[in-house]
């Protein structure tokens, strides 16, 4: 089995379960899923878990993500997306000051209503079902957090700017919201996805391009190690003696480790990653005093 994680870049189309579906077939292994859906037209950053590193894919979905949208000002839509069936249409005679200054207004926290059509569900079904039968659902605000928003251009009635924010953050919907507090409604033009979990656009590979890097032999030069996502965690080594223990998924005693690095160097205190004395990553440990107890393990008997 193949273990490891690839940026994939998802091209318009896709979603993000035909791309697990491809590389399926591809790589002729099951285990594999990918880490936070991106709509059909929206393109960019995929990271894709194989084998063992499926195991981290909630870990992933965690982090905070950067996308580059397009604001189309004047139409609102049922979908919040220009793919979407026209609700309203309106004039947009706002001026440029009054666009920047409300689109960095939602730099923060605050309440978004997530779209009908998403894949939440309520009472076991997806809202995007019950949005396909023409049935509208009450749905409750959620906090969400804009960590920024760059303006990149304003060609009104078109919007262009880099947003970087948490996760479950709906950018369809925060363009909705963007046009509502303008008074002339908008949606989402177009969306990339420019960065998730420390993986770039720069080096997300095309679906075509993977396939030939499998078929030639040289899936290892993209394909990352499972750790790479947790560097920020301080890395502990267990001595050969206390081995046992790590294999068997048990808490590990602080006096068991080699001489470990100043935890000060890295991100994360709270959490580490254990090795066994060959350099085999184990798994993430929270620390509880003098204990080291597993949250995730991701070693496998070969």
């Amino acid at each position: 089995m193949i273990d490891g994680i690839l940026n994939v870049y998802k091209e318009k189309g896709y979603t993000s379960h035909d791309v697990v579906a491809r590389l399926r077939g591809m790589l002729k292994q099951k285990k594999i899923g990918h880490t936070g859906t991106l709509d059909p037209d929206a393109t960019g950053v995929l990271p894709v878990c194989l084998g063992k590193a499926t195991k981290a894919a909630d870990m992933l979905t965690d982090s905070g993500k950067e996308y580059e949208a397009v604001l189309l000002l004047g139409i609102k839509t049922d979908t919040q997306d220009i793919s979407g069936n026209i609700l309203e249409e309106k004039a947009v005679s706002v001026r440029e000051e009054e666009v920047i200054d409300i689109v960095r207004s939602f730099v923060g926290s605050y309440e978004q209503i997530p779209p009908m059509y998403s894949a939440l569900k309520v009472n076991g079904k997806k809202l995007y079902e019950y949005a396909r039968e023409g049935v509208e659902i009450e749905r409750k605000s959620r906090q969400v957090s804009i960590y920024g928003i760059h303006i990149q251009n304003i060609n009104l009635p078109e919007v262009s700017f880099r947003v970087r924010c948490s996760k479950g953050t709906y950018i369809r919907t925060l363009c909705y919201d963007i046009g509502e507090k303008l008074g002339c409604g908008g949606c989402m033009k177009s969306l990339v996805r420019t960065e998730t979990s420390g993986y770039v656009l720069a080096d997300a590979k095309k679906l075509e391009e993977i396939e030939q890097y499998i078929k030639t032999g040289r899936l290892e030069e993209i394909l990352k190690p499972v750790d790479g996502v947790f560097q920020n965690y301080p890395r502990y080594t267990v001595k050969e003696e206390y081995e046992h223990y790590l294999y068997n998924g048990n808490p590990i005693d602080t006096d068991w480790l080699e001489e470990k690095k100043p935890a000060e160097e890295y991100g994360q205190a709270d959490q580490v990653r254990l090795y066994d004395r060959q350099g085999g990553f184990i798994g993430i440990y929270r620390q509880k005093g003098d204990i080291l107890k597993p949250v995730k393990i991701f070693w496998r008997k070969e």
